[in-house]
């Protein structure tokens, strides 16, 4: 039953006020730190979105912000198994991984418009927001399921080869909550591959399988993060392996089903980068550090360690790439200064260590989950709910920093798509050069 279902309101300005009081209790005890996947996948009930009591209550779907570059959009899922990898918990007793790829469309015919999340899958993710752990907001507020992206589901790939971009996301995020990076690059032709690094977060597979993320409410320990980080690092070579195969000609989807045309022709693997969230920038640039095949990466706000305060050092912290990366932080994350607040050791040894081509940037006035969907999720959910009600501009700062929406994403995907069209298809751009007018709310750190 939904946490807002004993409320009474006489009027509609008492039922208003009692939400606020409920969102800043929730706030003033910290649940602004929860993380998706902490709560346990509830099974799907047609009920579980009615909130009680409240009949002012309907869950929000959100508008993705356009893509900005000139090229229709497709989707598609895939399902892989990895015979090398065995996993007791699988059916198949191997290691599976759903995957999605985004990529130029050439035309849509009768193609479906792609739902943000699956069923399943967005429920899953409400319940770890509007759970015990999560916000003070009912049950089902998060119409994931019902959210439109800007792609078709399975249309036909552009008749081009397309450079190449994977995506990890962060602990326990699903692949769907970097949507509006994967499917802005995607506009601007790019193949992005986003990964689900199962038993993590919870993922959907064909048929109805329905397999949930982690539970624990505490953060994981350096031991963890070290496995989940190898582990994780292995699903992305994997990814890659199955990658080639697919452009060999070969079907790679572990159930057989038919894939979008043009898809082998159109992935150009001489050109391959990847990006990641959080622990995904970390598992970008430890991928990088083991597989030659990426020729570029991009960490968004990701410590290289297993511990941020007690480390040990990742190896490629201590060892650096010999390839092209990009640091691009959160206003809590810096290394150039020990003695203020939010220094990252490792990211001060990566930068000592890096031989290849390196940047450094900041989104100021932001947090990590700023470099998330949740930028822009965040703010219209509580202005859905809570219309215009100062409360709003505290809420979103302390989930996600002061840095308005529009601009952030904004920002974001510009210099996203600037480094990678640098190093993967030696296109320069003035905004790799330095501090930008256009963008002052980034900053390079030298």
């Amino acid at each position: 039953m939904s946490r807002m279902a004993n409320l009474r309101p006489t009027s509609p300005s008492s039922h208003r006020l009692t939400r606020r009081h409920l969102l800043t209790a929730g706030l003033a005890g910290g649940l602004a730190l929860a993380a998706p996947g902490l709560a346990h996948a509830a099974p799907i009930d047609p009920d579980r979105i009615r909130a009680a009591g409240d009949p002012n209550f309907h869950p929000v779907k959100f508008r993705l912000p356009a893509p900005t570059g000139r090229k229709a959009l497709g989707t598609t899922a895939i399902h892989l198994r990895d015979r090398s990898r065995p996993d007791p918990s699988m059916p198949s007793g191997q290691r599976e991984l759903m995957i999605s790829l985004w990529y130029p469309a050439s035309m849509f015919g009768s193609a479906p418009i792609a739902k943000y999340m699956p069923a399943r899958t967005a429920v899953a993710v409400d319940d770890a927001w509007t759970g015990e752990y999560g916000l003070a907001l009912p049950t089902g507020s998060f119409d994931f399921a019902a959210t439109e992206t800007h792609s078709r589901v399975d249309a036909p790939m552009q008749p081009l080869r397309h450079p190449v971009v994977l995506f990890s996301p962060g602990y326990q995020y699903n692949r769907f909550v970097n949507t509006a990076q994967v499917e802005d690059l995607a506009s601007r032709g790019y193949v992005v591959v986003t990964i689900d690094h199962s038993h993590e977060t919870p993922v959907e597979f064909p048929g109805g399988r329905f397999l949930p993320g982690a539970t624990e409410s505490e953060p994981p320990g350096p031991d963890q993060i070290r496995t989940a980080v190898e582990t994780r690092t292995a699903d992305a070579r994997f990814v890659l392996d199955q990658l080639e195969r697919l452009a060999a000609g070969q079907n790679i989807d572990a159930d057989g089903k038919d894939l979008p045309d043009g898809l082998a022709d159109g992935l150009d693997l001489r050109k391959i980068g990847m990006f990641g969230f959080s622990l995904g920038g970390y598992t970008t640039a430890n991928a990088m550090l083991q597989d030659k095949r990426i020729s570029a990466g991009i960490d968004l706000d990701g410590t290289l360690q297993d511990d941020r305060i007690k480390g040990p050092l990742g190896d490629v912290a201590e060892q650096g790439l010999d390839r092209p990366f990009l640091l691009f932080g959160s206003g809590e994350t810096q290394r150039t200064d020990p003695a203020k607040e939010y220094y990252d050791k490792s990211w001060a040894g990566f930068w000592a260590a890096q031989r290849g081509g390196k940047l450094n940037l900041t989104l100021t006035n932001s947090k990590q989950k700023a470099f998330t969907d949740y930028q822009f999720i965040f703010s219209q959910l509580f202005h859905d709910i809570y219309g215009e009600d100062p409360i709003i501009t505290s809420v979103t700062k302390a989930l996600v920093g002061g840095a308005k929406p529009a601009r952030s994403v904004l920002a974001q995907r510009e210099y996203l798509a600037a480094f990678f069209d640098l190093t993967l298809r030696r296109r320069p751009s003035l905004l790799l050069r330095g501090d930008s007018p256009k963008f002052p709310e980034v900053r390079f750190a030298r």
